[in-house]
């Protein structure tokens, strides 16, 4: 499990990242969000690692806002990714990682599922362009409007996450 985990949502963050913002936000809300169901589970050195991240993220975002002048890549988005999944285990709350991570199981799917169709049907695709952040781009939404829709399905996934986390407790 944990090693399905951990290359999971490695792969899937780092897809993700294709769009100005889009990998950084989604993950900031996605360790805040395991920073509180750390917090509400009595780990404060696992809550204080989330929200350090989370800062750390936010820091980022402030020159990789659009148009951006510092890019992540695949250095910063391979490391969140498996600083998430393993940050899901430590807190025993992986099974939630796919609701707190709504839109990086969303880009690895329709990934996933753009290629095995093409492969299937010799050409054919579902989507315009895979991941599903370029298909959305390429419908007519501006970059800036993916990016802030996207970021508000991770916000409601995050929130949805931490309630069914914490109900336990």
């Amino acid at each position: 499990i944990a090693v399905l985990t951990i290359v999971g949502t490695t792969s899937a963050v780092a897809v993700t990242d294709g769009l100005d913002m889009l990998a950084g936000g989604t993950t900031a809300f996605a360790f805040a969000a395991y920073g509180i169901i750390a917090a509400f589970q009595g780990q404060p050195f696992l809550g204080a690692f989330c929200f350090t991240v989370v800062g750390a993220v936010l820091g980022f975002l402030w020159w990789n806002a659009y148009p951006a002048r510092v890019i992540m890549g695949d250095t910063g988005a391979l490391a969140l990714g498996s600083s998430l999944a393993v940050v899901a285990l430590m807190t025993e709350q992986w099974l939630v990682l796919p609701i707190v991570g709504i839109v990086f199981v969303a880009e690895a799917l329709s990934d996933v599922v753009q290629i095995g169709y093409f492969r299937c049907t010799h050409g054919k695709r579902i989507l315009r362009k895979a991941p599903l952040h370029h298909h959305f781009e390429l419908g007519g939404w501006s970059e800036v409007q993916v990016v802030m829709r996207f970021w508000l399905a991770g916000i409601a996934g995050a929130m949805i996450g931490v309630a069914l986390a914490t109900k336990v407790y």
